[in-house]
């Protein structure tokens, strides 16, 4: 009905259930939004687009993704469009599951699929169950930093008005039916993330 009543000619999936931790303790939430959210997406796109072809050139369905699907950044290198997928957690595979369905869509209906795969974002505002505003926030309260396995993950970094302007330019620019990574260019394990907050807080407080 959305897609009647307003024309919408561009679509970007930023819906996602993201929090690798609660994947692993409630996987099922995020197959349900993860991969029937886009695939209901998808079908919406394809039966309003589809039955009014005449600017059809026009539209744009741009899948937000995550360097997550190609595992856990090594020392090497970055990760480039044909990095194998190699998810490690529910969240992961839900997503890559839902990047391989938006590729389907396109080479099968020919709707017309973008995706990008971005690094971690942060930002004002961010939710506060994610990395760095959780940090923050239990530092400020004097409890325990909780920190994902040996907190040795390497994961790139991306402020999230970066990222938009990426977006925007990727459905301007973008080649339809192309895969664009997104990054900060600023990797770093996860327990440097943490200790430099903890330096930044000792800083500011004198402590």
């Amino acid at each position: 009905d959305i897609f009647r009543e307003s024309g919408i000619d561009w679509v970007v999936n930023f819906a996602a259930e993201s929090h690798v931790d609660r994947s692993i303790v409630d996987p099922a939430e995020f197959l349900h939004t993860n991969i029937l959210g886009t695939f209901a997406l998808l079908e919406a796109a394809k039966q309003f687009w589809l039955d009014a072809p005449s600017d059809f050139d026009k539209k744009r369905f741009l899948h937000v993704s995550t360097d997550e699907v190609y595992g856990s950044l090594s020392n090497t290198g970055l990760f480039t469009e044909s990095t194998p997928y190699d998810p490690s957690s529910p969240y992961s595979a839900s997503k890559a599951a839902s990047d391989h369905l938006a590729v389907a869509y396109y080479r099968t209906y020919s709707l017309p699929v973008i995706i990008t795969n971005c690094s971690n974002n942060y930002g004002p505002y961010q939710f506060p169950e994610k990395l760095i505003p959780l940090i923050i926030s239990n530092a400020i309260k004097g409890r325990s930093l909780p920190v994902y396995g040996d907190g040795k993950n390497v994961r790139d970094w991306l402020y999230v008005e970066d990222h938009c302007e990426a977006i925007l330019a990727t459905l301007e620019s973008g080649r339809l039916g192309e895969k664009y990574n997104i990054g900060g260019n600023c990797e770093k394990q996860n327990i440097e993330v943490v200790t430099l907050i903890c330096l930044k807080k000792e800083l500011r407080t004198g402590t």
